[in-house]
This record gives C-alpha cells, structure tokens and sequence, in this order.
C-alpha cells in the first residue's frame, strides 16, 4: 500500500525559466493568448530579422488563463507601437530592462482616437476610397478592444489584427 505524503508545510516546486533574460531591450508581458504573431507583425518584425528575439507562447497566467510574451533585445519601443499593441492586447505591460533590470514597467493604453493605424472593416467606408483621408477609429471600449470609424460608425470588435495598416 502507497504511503500518503502529507500536504503540510509543503512549497510549490520552484517557477521553471523557459527564456533566458535579456541585458538591455523590451519585454511585452501579459499578452492574450496566442497574439505574439500579431505583436511581433505590429513591430515589423518578420522570419528575416537580425533582432534577438525570444516568443513564449500559451503558457499559463493567472490574470489571463493563457498568456504570450515577447523579448525583444537592443530595442525601445515607440510610443505609436505600444498603442498599437494595446489594440490586441488590451492586458499587455511593457517592461523596459537595461543591464537585467527593469527601470520601467506599464500597462499599455490606448488613446482616444486613432489615426491611419486600423483600417474600416467596410469597403464601402471614405477612408477605403481612394479620397486622401486616413482611417480615425474612436475607442469606444478598452478591454475588449471596441473601435468605431469615425466616417461610417461601423464597428471593429474581432480580428483588429487583420485590418492593421
């Protein structure tokens, strides 16, 4: 007969390092899910990079169920970036690490409006005419992401990545 090992005073094993940390970049936590792709496309960075980079995706998260993280190395990120990552991860915190510390960290917020980022899900829409305008989503929500052109009043709610610009 197994013996039962009793639960008192017993620690959780210690937490696993999947990636090894960065000296000087940024680091993109709390990401939903399966968006790293999309980040990593918002930051123009494709399979023909010279960019260090390390993409953990799926792993388990309390405050998300499932999140995604991005390292990028020897880059800050611009602020028009962090607002276009806030689009699809509305949860994201940007860490800023320089000699393997982190000097800054902050959720990502997204403005009011936005301007020439997203495209009008409506191919009827001025902004996808040929008219010299670009596209102006107002942010009527913020987590989940609800954007609303400000030309047509259509609504963009799902697939946000797909209509970036």
């Amino acid at each position: 007969m197994a013996e039962i090992m009793p639960k008192i005073g017993l620690k959780e094993g210690p937490k696993e390092l999947r990636v090894k940390p960065i000296v000087n970049g940024t680091v993109i936590d709390h990401i939903a899910g399966g968006q790293a792709l999309n980040v990593l496309k918002i930051l123009g960075i494709s399979g023909t990079t010279d960019a260090t980079l390390s993409v953990v995706m799926n792993v388990e998260s309390s405050k998300l169920g499932k999140k995604d993280i991005v390292k990028v190395e020897d880059r800050e990120l611009l602020e028009q970036e962090v607002n276009r990552i806030a689009l699809i991860a509305p949860a994201a915190s940007i860490n800023i690490i320089r000699d393997y510390k982190v000097i800054e960290k902050r959720p990502v917020d997204l403005p009011d409006e936005i301007v020439g980022v997203v495209r009008c899900q409506n191919p009827n829409c001025i902004s996808n005419t040929l008219e010299p305008i670009k596209s102006r989503m107002l942010v009527k929500a913020r987590n989940p992401v609800l954007l609303r052109c400000l030309y047509c009043e259509q609504p963009l709610t799902e697939r946000i990545a797909e209509y970036l610009i």
